[in-house]
């Protein structure tokens, strides 16, 4: 088990860039990693709910479903 920090600098106006961070969280979850999440520059807008709950990424889950899962799993998220 590692412990991960993502960095992300990319916010909605890149929804597929924006969507791959919270993907990378989910996966290092799902392989039994312990990841954090930090959310710099044109991300911070990630922090918004109503920003979150209309990004749609290309070819991945909306982005309301990844960060549904980043709290449910009690992920830590730096802004």
């Amino acid at each position: 088990m590692a412990r991960l920090m993502i960095v992300s600098s990319s916010g909605s106006e890149n929804p597929t860039r924006a969507g791959l961070a919270f993907a990378f969280v989910k996966g290092a979850v799902e392989a039994g990693h312990k990841p954090e999440l930090l959310l710099t520059g044109d991300a911070a807008v990630l922090a918004n709910k109503v920003v979150v709950d209309n990004v749609l990424p290309v070819g991945l889950p909306p982005l309301k479903d990844l960060a549904a899962f980043t709290l449910e799993h009690k992920i830590p998220v730096y802004v």
